[in-house]
C-alpha cells in the first residue's frame, strides 16, 4: 500500500466517527500532511457543527506549515454557504497548495464546484484516491442525492422454517439479546424507521434505540384509511411522520426525502409492507436474521432474489446482509 493511501484510510477512519451523528450531512474525515508527517486531522462530528476540513486546520499548531502541506479529504470540500462557510474558501485562505479528494460530492450545490473553486485559486487537486471506499462510507448520503429518495434497508427476523410470527399473533422471540443489541445499533445509524399500520395496531412499538447508545430515529407509518390508533406511540410521537395520501410507494419515498429530509430509512415490517418494497424494487440493503426457532406455521417471511454479500452467526442466529 502506498503511503498516500494510508493517509486517505486514516481520513476514512476519522470520518466513520461521525456515524449516527452527522445526518443529513455526509461523514467526512480530513488529514493534513507535511513531508511524511501528519500535522493535523479532523472529522465532521455533528450536523451543524464544523466540517472535517475546519477541524483539521484548527488542529495544526503552527499554521505556517499549512503553506507546504497536502490535505487528504474523503469528500469534495463544500463551496457554498450553509450552516457553515465554504471549506474550499478556508483551504484557499490558509494557503494549502495541494488537496487529494476521495470522491466528488453529489449534492447539487457542490458537485464539482468545490474542486473548481480550488483549482481556479491555483490549488493542485487530485480526485479519486480510494474512491470506492470513500463512496461506500457514505452510501446513504450518495443514494439520497443521486436518486432523490432515502437509502432503504429492509430488515426482518424469521424462524428457521421461514415465518415472521405465529398464525394466531401471539408473541415469539426470534432475536437473541446480542443480535437485538446489534439491531438497536443499526437503528441509531438511520434517519427514520418505518412500520405498517397493522404492526402499530398489533404491537404498538416505540421504535426507539434502547440497547445501544445513540439517537432514536424518526418514526414513519401510513394512515391512508384512518386505521391508526390515535393513542399509539407513533401517533403521539412529536417526531413521527404519518403518511396519509394514497400515492405510489416510490412517490411516498421521494416526498419523505424532499419534504421531511429523510436520507436513510429502515423498514422493519410487517410482512406485507416489506414485500411491497421488494415488489417495487425499492431497497438498497436487506438484513435478515434467521432464528433457530421452528414455528411450523404462521405469517410467511418476505421472499426476494438478490445476492447475499455478508453472513455471520450470532449465538446460533444467522444474520444475512443482502444488496440489491
Amino acid at each position: 500500500m502506498e503511503i498516500r493511501e494510508e493517509y486517505m484510510r486514516r481520513a476514512l477512519h476519522l470520518a466513520s466517527k461521525g456515524a449516527g451523528r452527522v445526518s443529513p450531512n455526509p461523514m467526512v474525515g480530513a488529514v493534513i500532511v507535511r513531508g511524511d508527517k501528519i500535522i493535523g486531522e479532523g472529522w465532521h462530528r455533528r450536523c451543524g457543527e464544523a466540517h472535517a476540513e475546519v477541524n483539521a486546520v484548527a488542529s495544526v499548531a503552527d499554521k505556517e506549515l499549512l503553506k507546504d502541506s497536502t490535505m487528504y479529504v474523503t469528500l469534495e470540500p463544500c463551496s457554498h454557504y450553509g450552516k457553515t462557510p465554504p471549506c474550499a474558501e478556508l483551504i484557499i485562505r490558509c494557503g494549502i497548495p495541494r488537496v487529494v479528494v476521495g470522491v466528488l460530492d453529489p449534492f447539487e450545490k457542490v458537485s464539482g464546484r468545490g474542486v473548481k473553486m480550488l483549482r481556479d485559486a491555483g490549488v493542485e487537486v487530485e480526485v479519486g484516491l480510494l474512491e470506492d471506499e470513500c463512496r461506500k462510507i457514505n452510501r446513504r448520503f450518495m443514494t439520497a442525492h443521486s436518486q432523490g429518495r432515502p437509502f432503504i434497508m429492509l430488515k426482518w427476523a424469521q424462524s428457521a422454517d421461514g415465518f415472521m410470527s405465529r398464525a394466531d399473533g401471539t408473541p415469539v422471540a426470534l432475536s437473541n439479546p446480542l443480535s437485538r443489541m446489534m439491531m438497536h445499533r443499526e437503528r441509531s445509524l438511520y434517519d427514520a424507521i418505518m412500520v405498517g399500520t397493522t404492526t402499530v395496531i398489533t404491537d404498538n412499538p416505540r421504535l426507539t434505540v434502547r440497547d445501544w447508545c445513540g439517537d432514536s430515529p424518526r418514526c414513519v407509518t401510513f394512515n391512508q384509511h384512518g386505521r391508526l390508533p390515535v393513542d399509539s406511540h407513533i401517533a403521539c410521537g412529536e417526531r413521527s411522520i404519518i403518511l396519509t395520501e394514497c400515492l405510489p410507494l416510490e412517490e411516498q419515498m421521494r416526498r419523505l426525502y424532499k419534504e421531511h429530509g429523510v436520507t436513510s430509512l429502515m423498514v422493519e415490517g410487517g410482512a406485507c409492507l416489506l414485500q411491497s418494497f421488494i415488489y417495487a424494487g425499492l431497497y438498497d440493503d436487506v438484513r435478515v436474521e434467521t432464528s433457530t426457532v421452528v414455528l411450523g406455521d404462521g405469517v410467511k417471511a418476505p421472499s426476494l432474489d438478490c445476492e447475499k454479500v455478508l453472513s455471520q452467526t450470532i449465538r446460533g442466529n444467522e444474520i444475512h446482509l443482502k444488496s440489491s
